[in-house]
C-alpha cells in the first residue's frame, strides 16, 4: 500500500511549482505566504498575486491533465499539505454526478479566462479574492479531513496502529468465545484520534480499503499468535469490521481466504461484521460477497440490528449468521419493559431462525442479568471487559473468571 498525501515543507524562495510543468498536487497553506508568477508570452514575467495561510494554489491542474498555468514560489518559509491528483479523482468520482459536472465546467472556464489574461495582460483577473478562499477553508472541516488522511495515510506505512480485542462473553458457560477486532490510533502529536473520526475520512478518500486490509492482516496473525499461547482454541473467533467499499474490491474473497490461511486460521474463527449501512449501499454486490464467504464457512455478523428500517429484510436475503442487538437497546433494558420486550423479540427472532444472538454495550450487572433471563446468547461490553491490547487480551484469557457469579 501506497499513499501519496504527506506534509511538505518549502524554504523561503524555493519554488513550489513551475509554469508549465505537469501538476501532479494542489497545496494547502497552513503556514508561510507564497507569490504567484505568471511568465507572459513575450517571456516578461509578472507577480499576480500571493497567497498565505488557509488557501490553495494548484488546485486546477490536479482536476485535468492540463501544465501548471503559473509559477509558485515560497516568500516564507511554508508548510503545506498536499492533495494528489490521485486522491482528488477518488474523491470527484464518488460524488453526485452534477457536482462533478459542475467542477469541470467551472474549471473549464477558469483556465479560458486565465490564457485570455495571459495573453491580454489581464492579470488582476487572477488569483480570485484570498479572502474568500480563506473564509471558506475557516468554514468547513475540509482542511482537518486533509490533514487526519495524510497522518492516516503515514500511520498505515509505518505500522502506527494499533488492534485492541474486545471479548464477546458466552452468557451460559461464562467463558470468552472470541472478540471483536477494534482499531486505535494514538497520534504522536494529536493524541487519541477517535475512529468515530477518522474512519469516516478514510470511507471517503478510499482509504478505507487499505485500513481494513491492515486490521485484517494485524488481527488474524493476533488470533494465530493467541492461540499459540492458549493452545490450539478452534472455538475462538475474532470478528472484523467491512465496509461496502471492501466488497466492491474484485480480490475481496480471494485475499480474505489467503489470509486466513497464511495464519493458519479455519475460515470459522474469521467473522465478517456488517451494518446495515453496507447492505443499503449496494445490496447486490454484498449478497454476492457474503454468499461466497458464507458456502467456505466463514460467519457473518449484522451489526446495530433493530436500528435500520428494513432490517428484517436482510435476514431474509443475506446470509446472516449472528444479530448485533444494537446497545441503544441494552442501555435502557432495566427501566423500560416496551425496551426489554424488544429485546426479548429479536432474541427469539434470531433463535426461531437459527441464528446466534449478542447484546452489544453491556455496562452492568443487572443488564447482563435481564439479557440472561431473555435468553441471549453471548454479550459484550464495558462490564465484563473494555478493549484491550493483544498481550492483555492474552493475560484476560488466561486468568478470566466471569463478573457474573
Amino acid at each position: 500500500m501506497s499513499t501519496k498525501n504527506t506534509k511538505l515543507f518549502f524554504a523561503a524562495g524555493e519554488t513550489i511549482m513551475q509554469q508549465g510543468d505537469e501538476g501532479t498536487s494542489a497545496y494547502i497553506i497552513e503556514e508561510g505566504r507564497v507569490e504567484i508568477v505568471l511568465e507572459r508570452p513575450d517571456g516578461r514575467k509578472v507577480n499576480v498575486g500571493t497567497r498565505g495561510e488557509g488557501s490553495i494554489v494548484g488546485e486546477m491542474a490536479i482536476v485535468d491533465d492540463s501544465p501548471r498555468v503559473a509559477s509558485v514560489i515560497a516568500v516564507e518559509d511554508c508548510k503545506m499539505l498536499e492533495i494528489t491528483k490521485e486522491d482528488f479523482s477518488k474523491r470527484l468520482d464518488s460524488t453526485d454526478p452534477i457536482i462533478q459536472m459542475i467542477s469541470q465546467v467551472i474549471l473549464t472556464r477558469y483556465r479560458d479566462m486565465l490564457k485570455r489574461a495571459k495573453i491580454l495582460g489581464a492579470e488582476q483577473q487572477y488569483p480570485p479574492p484570498e479572502a474568500l478562499e480563506k473564509r471558506i477553508s475557516h468554514h468547513s472541516d475540509a482542511v482537518e479531513a486533509v490533514r487526519i488522511s495524510n497522518e492516516l495515510g503515514k500511520a498505515l506505512e509505518n505500522d502506527d496502529l494499533e488492534v485492541h480485542y474486545q471479548p464477546l462473553i458466552d452468557l451460559k458457560s461464562g467463558e470468552i468465545k472470541g472478540a471483536e477486532a477494534l482499531l486505535r490510533w494514538t497520534h504522536d502529536e494529536l493524541g487519541f484520534i477517535s475512529p468515530g473520526l477518522f474512519i469516516p475520512i478514510a470511507e471517503t478518500t478510499g482509504q478505507i480499503t487499505d485500513v481494513t486490509r491492515w486490521v485484517l492482516d494485524k488481527a488474524s496473525h493476533g488470533l494465530e499468535k493467541i492461540k499459540a499461547a492458549m493452545g490450539v482454541n478452534e472455538d475462538l473467533y475474532i470478528s472484523i469490521n467491512f465496509s461496502s467499499y471492501d466488497f466492491a474490491r474484485t480480490d475481496f474473497v480471494e485475499h480474505l481466504l489467503k489470509t486466513i490461511d497464511e495464519c493458519h486460521l479455519n475460515t470459522s474463527e474469521i467473522v465478517l461484521e456488517i451494518t446495515e449501512r453496507v447492505l443499503i449501499q449496494q445490496p447486490d454486490q454484498a449478497k454476492i460477497v457474503l454468499e461466497a464467504c458464507h458456502n467456505r464457512g466463514i460467519r457473518i455478523a449484522l451489526d446495530d440490528f433493530g436500528t435500520g428500517y428494513s432490517s428484517l429484510s436482510y435476514l431474509h436475503y443475506f446470509p446472516i449468521d449472528i444479530l448485533k442487538v444494537d446497545q441503544s437497546f441494552v442501555q435502557n433494558i432495566e427501566e423500560d419493559k416496551r425496551t426489554f420486550e424488544l429485546v426479548k423479540s429479536i432474541i427469539g427472532l434470531g433463535k426461531n431462525m437459527e441464528l446466534e444472538v449478542i447484546a452489544e454495550g453491556v455496562e452492568t450487572e443487572a443488564q447482563a442479568r435481564k439479557l440472561i433471563e431473555a435468553e441471549c446468547d453471548s454479550v459484550q461490553g464495558y462490564f465484563f471487559a473494555k478493549p484491550m491490547a493483544e498481550a492483555d487480551f492474552i493475560s484476560t484469557l488466561e486468568n478470566w473468571s466471569s463478573p457474573l457469579k
